[in-house]
């Protein structure tokens, strides 16, 4: 019977997996907190360790370094289980050996196959090592040549792209003043496609990528995994930086494929950074390094693109560093804030609802586009502490607002990592309490994509939403993966017609009848309809004649201050509607 060792400090969450492990036949050890649970790794031995983060004494990140550390330890399959579900933390866990990072909630079936397979590779490697180890040679063990290999893409890893770039050096010709390519490519939007498309179709498409990429080198560089959709690829071939360039297209061509994944067709597009050696670092880590500077410019300009490392990209870098530094002391500093754009009522010409919209005043530097911080905060675990800010504050000026005799219903965006923690509904439901706000008047927008990774999870949630009395509206509608079939499976209030329906519908037949066809379908359900960005007389005359019930753009207004939103509700305006 296989032991697997549970370290986790919440008692239900800990009983919950004890339950679920047991039934599954497996024999269960349990540590409540990190120091504890080092101790019984290494009196027991178990055969695989399940680890949260955040716990007291000893984080799981100095469980897992302690580990790595010891001898006894240091190969035993490691598996985090965390609501840190933010790019930095993934990251950190990898670089530290962890050999997955699955973000609660999780399915059942997700965890159990995640255990299945670092056991089976566990044994593997046990198998391997016992059936050679008479072959054991003292500068290799096969024991290692295993641990270099990534389990999901059947790639190498970073530790053996660091012995096959020595070996690299040694081969190449004296005379040979040529430039080596390290490439750093990274799947663009993979956090989505895994939100989307669940765990295992994330692990499909990292594998096919992988193949693509070994495909399109054709035996004249190693392809490696590093982590979170990114893969290395160091070029066994010396050219100029055009010569570099014109392959690394090829390689991003290759990936491009259409790719058939469980009945989705995707796109994969990627991003690329690209350092040349000597002229960009002389050691592999220095290279890296680089390249991922490389990288994260491409990400910058917003993906799909390839970039050559310069020095300048060094000052880019430290300038990104610098925007995460201060967006960390934004809500100290008091420069966040929220702008309210009006939803006008298309029988009426009133104004009915806003949205309320985060920007953030960066000091000495003026306002950050959304597009920029709200990326960046969910990379770096930010998110949470924006979102629960956004709360507070809507619902302090709701409350505000009807104290002054203007009772007007406010939408606020959610982010995935808001929604899925465990806690999201109780704290909305302490922050309405203690506000004194009305739940009618506070409305969530959620994106399909948020709902779809854990179907059954989002029911239960939305439910408990509706519970509490609050709005729910499905943004950006018709932008997901399967629109209409989630309409029949969720409940919602509301539903945005995103923008990309909106523009130019007055001279586009095609999205003439997916608008005609949405709100008719809409009538059907009781939603409400809200046209999100209209922004021409001719986009809101073709929206006026089919029927929304709501809508918001710049033709009416653009987003406001609270103060200068204010204004406007006292003034009582009559928006100009078409006259028909």
């Amino acid at each position: 019977m296989k032991k697997i060792l549970i370290i986790e400090d919440e008692r239900l969450v800990r009983e919950n997996l004890v339950e679920l492990l047991t039934f599954e036949n497996f024999q269960v050890l349990e540590a409540t907190d990190g120091l504890r649970g080092v101790k019984l790794a290494e009196q027991e031995q178990p055969d695989l360790i399940l680890c949260d983060v955040m716990m007291p004494i000893l984080d799981g990140y100095g469980v897992l370094a302690q580990l790595r550390q010891n001898p006894k330890t240091a190969i035993i399959p490691f598996i985090f289980m965390t609501a840190l579900a933010d790019r930095m933390n993934t990251r950190k866990a990898m670089e530290l050996g962890a050999d997955d990072y699955i973000t609660k909630p999780c399915s059942a079936a997700e965890l159990m196959r995640s255990i299945t397979v670092r056991l089976e590779k566990y044994s593997n490697m046990q198998r391997y090592y016992q059936n050679n180890q008479s072959q054991i040679v003292s500068t290799e063990s096969p024991l290692n040549q295993l641990l270099d290999w990534d389990g999901i893409t059947n790639l190498p890893n970073r530790l053996a792209l660091r012995d096959r770039f020595e070996q690299i050096l040694e081969n190449l010709p004296s005379y040979d003043s040529g430039l080596i390519p390290i490439v750093c490519l990274s799947v663009d939007r993979f956090k989505r496609i895994n939100d989307i498309l669940g765990y295992e179709s994330a692990e499909a498409l990292l594998k096919a990528v992988g193949e693509r990429l070994v495909k399109a080198m054709d035996n004249q560089g190693t392809v490696a995994y590093l982590t979170s959709g990114e893969f290395a690829i160091i070029g066994e071939f010396t050219g100029s930086e055009n010569q570099v360039h014109e392959q690394a297209q090829l390689l991003r061509d290759a990936v491009a494929e259409p790719l058939l994944i469980r009945g989705h067709e995707i796109v994969i597009m990627s991003s690329m950074g690209i350092a040349l050696y000597p002229l960009h670092g002389q050691e592999i880590d220095s290279l890296l390094k680089n390249s991922q500077i490389a990288l994260n410019s491409s990400r910058s300009y917003g993906g799909n693109r390839c970039t050559v490392y310069r020095d300048s990209l060094q000052v880019i870098s430290a300038d990104s560093l610098a925007l995460e530094a201060d967006l960390q002391k934004a809500i100290a500093r008091n420069e966040l804030q929220l702008y309210y754009q009006p939803k006008v009522c298309l029988k009426t010409g009133k104004i009915v609802g806003a949205e309320a919209l985060l920007r953030w005043n960066r000091r000495n530097n003026g306002l950050v586009p959304p597009a920029l911080f709200i990326p960046l905060a969910e990379e770096t675990g930010l998110i949470q502490a924006l979102g629960e800010w956004v709360v507070k504050t809507a619902c302090n000026q709701i409350k505000n607002w009807a104290n002054l005799g203007l009772l007007i219903p406010v939408a606020i965006n959610v982010s995935a990592d808001q929604f899925n923690h465990p806690d999201f509904c109780h704290h909305l439901r302490e922050i309405l309490q203690s506000e004194g706000v009305d739940p009618a008047y506070l409305e969530l927008e959620l994106t399909e994509s948020i709902l779809v990774k854990n179907e059954e999870l989002s029911i239960r949630k939305l439910k408990e939403l509706n519970s509490l009395g609050l709005k729910i509206a499905i943004d950006d509608f018709g932008t997901g993966y399967s629109s209409l079939n989630y309409l029949n499976k969720f409940r919602f209030d509301t539903l945005k017609l995103d923008r990309c329906f909106v523009k130019d519908v007055d001279k586009n037949p095609k999205t003439q009848a997916i608008v005609k066809a949405v709100t008719m379908m809409t009538k059907q359900l009781n939603l409400k309809v809200v046209a999100e960005g209209v922004q021409t007389e001719e986009e809101l005359a073709f929206i006026y004649d089919n029927l929304c019930d709501e809508i918001q753009g710049y033709i009416f207004s653009p987003p406001l201050t609270a103060a200068q939103f204010e204004g406007l509700l006292k003034s009582d305006p009559d928006f100009n509607l078409p006259n028909y």
